[in-house]
């Protein structure tokens, strides 16, 4: 045996945490879905808990990250929307919690945070963001000093003005094309690279806490050709379409490349299609590089594994492209656990969420969790036990110009826009694609009205008068931002 299997044994286990950007909940092989592979992290669900009914609250990536790395839901943490440029001042956080518990913490890939460097109580952070709009927006300064794959890249290809979206493609366009550099260049693969040198230089006396996260499949669509290509000769399924579509239609933009309604070209969808998929099919191969080293120091039956994302895509579904409603395609998110004590192939249907992310590890590493958080430990639902941490869980975005709420407790789900107060109900039992809404159905008027009053009873109190004298009221203006406990 080598010499670095003979290191110390920490006394608490390890904690590896990786996510994705827009990774849709369906989109695993052991989920069902028709067409994507992914018999890695299948592995990794076999070997332990997947969780069916996880969501992203606030489906979009500043808000999400948020709730991930606080614990806090969004009445609490206070991001509704999408908004750049915003100092993240939390005084407890998820690496700042194991840090104070002497584990060694490390964050690789995206964080998404401001200022860009903001570290989250991590005692070191690698970079890269993607396209990071705060610092492109102010062209302050090197765009490398925010980003440490572009450093790395540039130093790589010896070119001073290398740069990873250099190939044209916007980073949240449907365009799609395969990555136009060495595989060992893309940004998947360095996060990865980078994360097992952290194994091999870290304290071997001390826990970790490693946060390994990728920008993809977040666009542009840019997997290597073997990945892009494969899926792009495959007969790709037709994205489903919904008896309710058409009332999106007056934000159809076919005409532009990063449009959240669109009828694309059938030759543009089905490449935007493979693109995604090709990115979900090179992280599976990556993400068994990281787990098969991980094997290899002797080191997975001491740590546990998770593995989710911030939100989905819609990726044509219904019209709609990108993230931000309260959909299945977009809200819904992996959430994957391979722990200590919990048992191989477990399933689970209680209702999860960002925010549950922090107190299940935290509970994996048996350390405290503070008081404060509204996010609920998953570690009894991961060994098995029956029922959940909440009985249903209200979602929110401020976009297209309004206030998108929902709610579900995994059976139903229940959306109302703020703007005109048009309602959707949808069985996800009997339609898990959302299809048929059934507020449009004369028999559902009772479930509708029960539902109704659940989201005024959480809107209850807010400053914007979504909800007074127990009742929805449409028409009020949206906020960016909320602070509660607040009063009309």
């Amino acid at each position: 045996m080598g010499q670095r299997y003979n290191r110390p044994v920490p006394d608490r286990p390890n904690i590896l945490l990786i996510q994705a950007d827009q990774w849709r909940g369906d989109c695993l092989s052991a989920d069902g879905h028709p067409v994507v592979y992914t018999p890695f992290l299948d592995r990794l669900a076999a070997d332990g808990a997947r969780f069916t009914r996880a969501y992203s609250a606030t489906p979009v990536c500043i808000p999400a990250r948020v709730a991930l790395h606080t614990g806090l839901a969004p009445q609490s943490h206070g991001r509704v929307a999408y908004r750049d440029g915003v100092p993240w001042e939390y005084p407890l956080t998820l690496a700042g919690e194991f840090a104070r518990h002497g584990y060694q913490t490390r964050a690789i890939g995206k964080l998404h945070t401001f200022p860009e460097r903001q570290r989250l109580g991590f005692e070191q952070v690698e970079l890269h963001d993607g396209y990071l709009h705060a610092s492109r927006d102010r062209r302050a300064g090197d765009l490398a000093a925010n980003d440490d794959y572009l450093a790395w890249l540039r130093r790589e290809t010896g070119r001073a003005d290398a740069d990873f979206c250099a190939h044209g493609l916007n980073c949240n366009a449907v365009a799609a094309r395969p990555w136009d550099q060495d595989e060992r260049l893309h940004p998947t693969n360095w996060a990865v690279t980078r994360a097992l040198a952290f194994l091999a230089e870290r304290d071997h006396r001390r826990p970790f806490f490693l946060y390994v996260s990728f920008r993809c499949p977040h666009p542009p669509y840019d997997p290597p050709a073997w990945a892009f290509d494969q899926y792009l000769r495959m007969d790709l399924p037709v994205p489903p379409v919904g008896d309710w579509a058409e009332d999106f239609a007056e934000f159809d933009q076919s005409w532009h490349p990063e449009a959240f309604r669109a009828r694309y070209r059938p030759d543009v969808a089905l490449r935007a299609r493979a693109g995604y998929y090709g990115h979900l099919t090179h992280l599976d191969q990556q993400i068994n590089r990281l787990l098969e080293t991980l094997a290899e120091w002797r080191l997975d039956g001491a740590t546990a594994v998770c593995f989710t994302s911030d939100h989905g895509e819609m990726l044509g579904d219904h019209h709609l492209y990108r993230k931000g409603l309260g959909y299945e395609g977009s809200a819904r998110v992996p959430l994957l656990l391979r722990a200590p004590g919990v048992p191989p192939l477990t399933v689970s249907d209680a209702v999860a969420e960002q925010r549950d992310i922090m107190p299940t590890l935290l509970a994996c590493a048996g350390l405290p969790v503070p008081a404060g958080l509204d996010g609920h430990s998953l570690l009894a639902q991961a060994r098995g036990a029956a029922g959940g941490v909440r009985e249903q869980l209200h979602g929110e975005l401020t976009m297209l110009g309004q206030s998108c709420q929902w709610l579900t407790d995994g059976r139903e789900k229940y959306l109302w826009f703020s703007r005109a107060g048009r309602e959707q109900l949808f069985d996800l039992r009997t339609d898990p694609h959302e299809c048929r809404d059934l507020a449009r159905v004369p028999a559902s008027t009772a479930r509708l009205a029960w539902w109704r009053t659940r989201l005024a009873e959480e809107l209850a109190g807010r400053a914007e008068g979504f909800a007074q004298d127990g009742r929805l009221h449409p028409g009020c203006p949206p906020r960016e931002q909320i602070s509660l406990p607040c009063s009309n």
